[in-house]
């Protein structure tokens, strides 16, 4: 199978890795992993912005400085009311129609409120926006949110933050199954490189993951883990593996095999 593009609303993008810059030590370790990763878009909270304070201006700097595209998102927000403002706001803070959508309903495990997600992507969308919509890998919910104007789709991998990989991979493939030409990133949960591989080798096209790197001993490098992981798993998919199999086939001939009759040394 040929590669191809990874491409979102129009913008193609060089790597299929992107992260957030939530709970880094120090700015300076942000910047370094960002340029481990070779990724091109990085997730910003508008809350770092604390309004009056201008506390968030020094990050905003530090983040135009790495070059990359800045896909804003509503964390956090609990209510559609909530999200569209905060995307709004997005919009003038930021300069771009991008955002990263996330209406949570549950507390515990930060599951997406799929019916607020529905409502608020469709008001972004008659908007101008360009949704990216936190959510589940729920058939019914994909093809709402896509029918409410989104060219992309980015379902959990588990709960945010958990670092439990794929919870449901049946369910990814089928999502990615039902949705061939769609882009499919997955989003949270992700906690080890291996996790991010598996994820691409179900065909997904890109990754977004923040605190498996953030929180790492070593930040920069398992952001440069993560983008050998990416790679790996993108050709793997694309070089089209062995299917898996019940019973083992063995991998030297059997035909033209030497052997020795010893019963005929007696």
């Amino acid at each position: 199978m040929q590669d191809t593009p990874f491409e979102v609303y129009g913008t193609v993008l060089a790597s299929r890795l992107l992260i957030g810059t939530a709970q880094y030590s120090s700015p300076a370790v942000l910047a370094e992993a960002v340029k481990a990763s070779g990724a091109d878009v990085v997730t910003v909270s508008l809350r770092r912005e604390a309004g009056k304070s201008r506390a968030g201006e020094s990050f905003w700097n530090l983040v135009r400085d790495l070059g990359v595209k800045v896909l804003p998102n509503t964390a956090g927000c609990r209510s559609v009311a909530e999200a569209v403002t905060t995307a709004e706001m997005a919009r003038e803070v930021f300069a771009t129609d991008w955002i990263k959508l996330e209406v949570i309903g549950d507390d515990d495990l930060l599951q997406p409120d799929v019916f607020g997600l529905v409502e608020a992507a469709a008001v972004l969308s008659r908007a101008g926006f360009k949704v990216f919509p936190y959510t589940t890998e729920d058939l019914l919910v994909a093809e709402k949110l896509v029918g409410a104007g989104c060219e992309v789709l980015m379902p959990w991998g588990a709960p945010i933050g958990s670092g439990r990989g794929l919870n449901n991979v049946f369910g990814l493939q089928a999502l990615r199954k039902h949705f061939p030409s769609v882009p499919l990133i997955v989003d949270a949960g992700i906690g080890t490189p291996a996790h991010a591989a598996a994820a691409m080798e179900l065909g997904y096209d890109a990754v977004l993951l923040n605190t498996a790197i953030a929180k790492a001993g070593d930040p920069v490098m398992m952001a440069r883990a993560f983008a050998h992981a990416i790679e790996a798993g993108r050709l793997g998919y694309c070089a089209d593996p062995i299917p898996p199999r019940e019973m083992a086939e063995p991998s030297t001939p059997q035909i033209g095999r030497a052997f020795s009759d010893l019963s005929k040394r007696a």
